[in-house]
């Protein structure tokens, strides 16, 4: 095995292991608070500006979380990891800190960074996220993740879920990932 692959092994064992450690929340982070909220800022207006169905969701949102970097990476055993800013209807405000974290094992080598944006549409899923500090995905209001390639119409009569989900990057959305696995934890910075 080159050196190349041992990194990559290591790094995505690494990973994989922070991601299943519980997310402890460290002064460095109280201290990041602003930055992370311009980031996340900036994140959500190049997708806004770069896709009319996500504009379309983000005029009808309740709320919208951004994580605008999300590492994902894998050698057999692979996880995600980012933090967020949860903003109130159309970016007024910021409600909150969250992280995503998420393992998964089978083929996979590499690793990639890519920005997440959570448009939610109904009071009830803007309150369960409220209430219980996050969520596991698939035990919590319903999401459809949007992938690049799927369908390009948004009206009112097609909000049928409570999240929409969509995976981008700065060459716009991205295809092929999934929130499966996921967990959603509220961060109460100390």
């Amino acid at each position: 095995m080159d050196l190349t692959r041992r990194s990559l092994a290591a790094g995505a064992l690494g990973l994989a292991g922070a991601v299943a450690t519980p997310f402890a929340v460290t002064p460095a982070f109280a201290d990041h608070r602003s930055d992370l909220v311009a980031a996340a800022d900036s994140s959500l207006h190049q997708l806004l500006n770069d896709n009319a169905q996500a504009r379309f969701y983000y005029r009808h949102c309740r709320g919208v979380l951004v994580f605008p970097n999300v590492l994902k990476a894998g050698f057999i055993f692979g996880g995600e990891t980012g933090n967020g800013v949860l903003f109130g209807p159309h970016g007024r405000t910021t409600e909150g800190f969250f992280n995503l974290s998420g393992g998964s094992w089978g083929l996979q080598i590499g690793g990639q960074d890519f920005a997440y944006a959570l448009f939610f549409m109904t009071a009830s899923a803007l309150e369960y996220l409220h209430k219980s500090a996050g969520f596991a995905v698939g035990t919590g209001p319903s999401i459809v993740v949007i992938n690049a390639g799927a369908g390009k119409e948004a009206n009112s009569t097609t909000i049928t879920h409570d999240v929409y989900a969509f995976p981008y990057n700065h060459k716009g959305l991205m295809a092929d990932l999934t929130l499966q696995g996921t967990k959603i934890t509220q961060i109460h910075p100390g």
